[in-house]
């Protein structure tokens, strides 16, 4: 039961570093561009993009304050079915 909450996180983790990547991209930022914008490191962002680090709902807002998008964007995560 443990592992399917661990794969599960790891899954949701990894949606919403697309989601974010994704809308980066979008807005023309790159990793780099976006990371000084936020004032953190470009390793950092990529980390995050990669679903290796776990956000916080306050850094995940941040987020979305810094892409200019509503946070439900960055927290859509489709099925894992």
């Amino acid at each position: 039961m443990t592992d399917n909450i661990f794969m599960e996180k790891k899954y949701v983790l990894k949606q919403i570093g697309k989601n974010i990547q994704k809308i980066r991209m979008g807005k023309g930022y790159t990793q780099e561009t976006f990371s000084e914008l936020m004032g953190v490191s470009w390793s950092y962002v990529a980390k995050i993009e990669s679903g290796i680090l776990n956000l916080s709902l306050g850094k995940i807002t941040e987020f979305a304050n810094y892409l200019n998008v509503d946070i439900n964007e960055i927290l859509e995560i489709k099925s894992q079915n």
